[in-house]
Order: structure tokens, then sequence, then C-alpha cells
């Protein structure tokens, strides 16, 4: 009886750069009904929320806030600032999404797609079902 060995190839997790790219070439591809409130949306990617927005946002852990819609005049959510620049900004907090990731062993982009979907959805006050609508209509056009 021969035996038979698994040889398993490892990379290196994806960089903030790497989800960088991978988000803004998701961005393009959201719902047409979301992009309509998206003309100045950057986004943007951190390692983990910082220790004042978990404080503002209640949060237990840093890793339970995986993406975070800001209005452009917002300090933190809910509380209004006078800026000259009012972009609005989508944050992916990296290490949290690929801990959901690897816990949902979903395919990357497409499990990018589904949180901005989600995220922006709900901050532009689209219905659960809508929003749901969009995330099966735009992942069926994924495969």
């Amino acid at each position: 009886m021969s035996q038979q060995r698994i040889i398993m190839n490892y990379t290196i997790p994806p960089s903030n750069e790497d989800i960088q790219v991978l988000a803004e070439e998701t961005f393009d591809s959201i719902p047409e009904e979301i992009m309509e409130f998206c003309d100045n949306l950057v986004v943007q990617v951190e390692d983990v929320a910082d220790e004042a927005l978990e404080a503002d946002l209640n949060l237990d852990d840093p890793f339970d806030l995986i993406l975070l819609y800001r209005k452009g005049s917002e300090l933190t959510p809910g509380v209004e600032k006078k800026v000259a620049n009012e972009d609005d900004v989508l944050i992916i907090f990296r290490r949290p999404f690929l801990d959901y990731w690897c816990e949902t062993q979903e395919d990357l982009n497409n499990l990018l797609r589904q949180l901005m979907i989600e995220e922006l959805g709900q901050n532009f006050d689209f219905s659960d079902d809508e929003i749901e609508e969009m995330v099966d209509r735009h992942y069926q056009g994924a495969l």
C-alpha cells in the first residue's frame, strides 16, 4: 500500500494595499442603485479600528467592525463636523475582514462585494429585502 502526502502551499495574507486594490475594483461593480449615492466616496483600508473609534462606537472588540461608512461631514457616526473635504469614506478594516473571510470560506471578491453592498445599502436607507436582492443579483453576476 502506497502512502500519499498532501502538500499545501501557503502564501502571505493580503496586505492593506492588496485589499485597497481589490476594494477599488469591487467598488466599480456594486449596484447602480447604490452608486447614485457615491459620487464623493473614497475607499480606505485600515488594519483595525483605533481605540478612539472603538470607544466612540462602544465596541467590545475592534474585530467586531469590518466596514464603516462615514459621511464627509461626520466626525463619528451621528456627530457632525465642518471640514473642507466633504468626501464620504468607506473604511475596510483589513484584519477583521480577513478573519471573517477565513470563517466563511467564501470567495474573497464576492465577500467584499457583499459586505460593501450591505454597509452602503444600510447607510443609504435601503430595506433589508432590497439589500438582499442586490447581493443575490450581484453574487449571481459574479459567478
